[in-house]
């Protein structure tokens, strides 16, 4: 059977970085692991529970009118604590975007500026973690 859903899933969300050393490094830090895939101006990390990739592009390369730091849509990262990763990322330079908020039981998220001006999403998702456990079964 062919699924026809349009979206079947996250594959990769690249943020854009003016400069891609330090971004790199930053990440690095960030997760606890070195890209799996590098080469000029790119850097990929293979993270979480279904190695949903994370890119790092030098902000040259940047579609026309990006700006650093402008809005944008927030992609959320499930996390198993919230206040400890959110603690994290102020720690390693990341500016509050939105404070821990709860969205209902067992849905909580925050949001956090990387040093590079993208918008960090993190959340308790409680569908993420029944997916999980489905998947083990």
């Amino acid at each position: 059977m062919t699924n026809s859903q349009t979206l079947r899933g996250l594959t990769t969300i690249c943020y854009y970085a003016l400069d891609h050393e330090a971004a790199k490094k930053w990440y690095t830090e960030l997760l606890g692991i070195p890209p799996y895939f590098e080469r000029p101006g790119y850097a990929e990390f293979r993270i979480g529970d279904y190695q949903h990739e994370l890119g790092i592009i030098d902000g040259r390369y940047a579609p026309a009118g990006w700006v650093p730091g402008a809005p944008a849509p927030v992609t959320y990262w499930h996390v198993d604590d919230i206040n400890a990763s959110l603690e994290k990322l102020i720690s390693l330079g990341a500016t509050l975007h939105e404070p821990v908020t709860e969205r209902g039981p067992g849905f909580v998220t925050a949001s956090a500026v990387d040093p590079f001006g993208n918008i960090l999403g993190i959340m308790y998702n409680a569908h993420y973690l029944e997916v999980l456990n489905a998947k083990k079964d």
